[in-house]
């Protein structure tokens, strides 16, 4: 896929650089050039320009570009200017970032709906890891809704997914296994790795140290969560 991000501070650019990881062209652009080259050996493509001049933003790719991710967090106006450019340059997919409440008001009535919350995501995933004794990481999808990665409990360990009887006793489902594996790394260290196993089914084995990555409400999942300490 061909991305645009606009915006190189902490968040753009690491996201940026995570998609060039994946494979993906990505073209990064800010005004700022210190941050241009600082992030221009970890991107497909960066630019110095000022993303709210529709005059310099019109020679950019956009229309070839499947999404544009306004990512500018420091300066309000720039970031709600950039994304009225790229709107009125037709472009397919838009997704911003927004600070506040006003600032998100303000976006949606330009007309872009995917808005994102980068600070609040993350806060409200280690409020829940910290909390919540077992959780690894977690997501939320909506109407109290998770998918939430724990440490699978003893009692589940030497078991079968079927076993466990996991989704009849908790109405919680196992998306998939996360098994930890030692390793040598490059200097022929040991280190622990991990080895998603795919789709799973009711056959297969959990193992000790295993992350199960787990789907349902919090309030079932909590249950899974208190095995550990029965």
């Amino acid at each position: 896929m061909k991305f645009i991000i606009v915006g190189l501070g902490n968040f753009g650019a690491y996201l940026a650089a995570r998609l060039t990881d994946n494979g993906h062209e990505v073209i990064g652009i800010d005004s700022d050039m210190a941050k241009v080259d600082s992030a221009k050996e970890k991107i497909t493509h960066t630019i110095c320009l000022n993303a709210t001049d529709k005059n310099v933003v019109r020679n950019l790719p956009v229309s070839d570009t499947d999404v544009v991710l306004i990512a500018i967090g420091e300066d309000m106006g720039a970031s709600i200017m950039a994304t009225a450019v790229f709107k009125e340059l037709k472009a397919k997919r838009i997704i911003s970032r927004a600070i506040t409440n006003t600032h998100e008001t303000v976006i949606r009535a330009i007309g872009v709906d995917e808005i994102i919350h980068p600070e609040e995501e993350t806060a409200e995933r280690l409020s829940k890891k910290l909390e919540m004794k077992g959780v690894i990481d977690s997501f939320d999808i909506s109407d109290g809704y998770n998918i939430v990665e724990v440490t699978a409990p003893k009692e589940f360990v030497g078991k079968t997914i079927g076993e466990t009887a996991v989704r009849n006793r908790f109405n919680v489902n196992i998306l998939t296994i996360i098994k930890m594996r030692n390793r040598p790394n490059i200097f022929g260290n040991m280190q622990e790795r991990q080895k998603v196993l795919g789709v799973v089914s009711a056959q297969t084995m959990i193992e000790d140290k295993d992350v199960l990555v787990l789907f349902g409400e919090m309030n079932d999942i909590q249950k899974i969560l208190d095995l550990n300490e029965e």
